[in-house]
């Protein structure tokens, strides 16, 4: 589920679908924005206030057996979601908006399986204006990010945090 979209004028053709998308979803409190200073990806946002437990979007697409995942991936292809071990669903199709959240160590949603599916939920108030994030979990972290650690927004935070910290120790020793 890692972003990968550039800034010409394809990827501001996917922001419009999406965006589209996003103002006729059934519950009508997401937005697709670009987080470009940090990621070079898009992100989903609240435009409305979410309540805990409140219902987000579904992880759509078709579902693939993992062979069949592994396969993809080995191609390069990104947006899997796998539901067990037998079963994915591959989330590549732009009407998926569920595919435009992002990781975070420190999330505000949650995926959880339903009739066979997964749904993201809040895991608590979400204010208009606030990325929608989830914990893509271990094996993510240490497949995809192995060489360059976190890029999430509060493991930046915790780095600058530390950077400044350490520039601190220099300064007064």
């Amino acid at each position: 589920m890692p972003r990968g979209h550039n800034a010409d004028s394809d990827s501001v053709s996917i922001a419009t679908d999406i965006i589209e998308i996003c103002d006729y979803s059934s519950n009508n409190v997401l937005g697709l924005l670009s987080d470009w200073p940090f990621s070079p990806g898009l992100g989903l946002f609240a435009t409305k206030p979410i309540k805990r437990g409140v219902y987000i979007a579904t992880y759509r697409g078709r579902r693939i057996t993992t062979e069949e995942a592994d396969r993809r991936e080995a191609r390069g292809a990104k947006y899997q979601f796998e539901i067990n071990k037998r079963w994915t669903i591959d989330g590549s199709p732009r009407w998926n908006v569920a595919r435009y959240i992002n990781h975070s160590c420190r999330p505000n949603a949650k995926p959880v399986g339903r009739r066979g599916g997964i749904v993201i939920v809040a895991l608590r108030r979400i204010e208009p204006g606030e990325e929608i994030t989830y914990d893509y979990g271990r094996q993510y972290v240490e497949y995809f990010l192995e060489n360059g650690g976190c890029h999430c927004a509060a493991c930046r935070r915790r780095r600058a945090l530390h950077r400044r910290r350490t520039r601190r120790r220099k300064w007064t020793t």
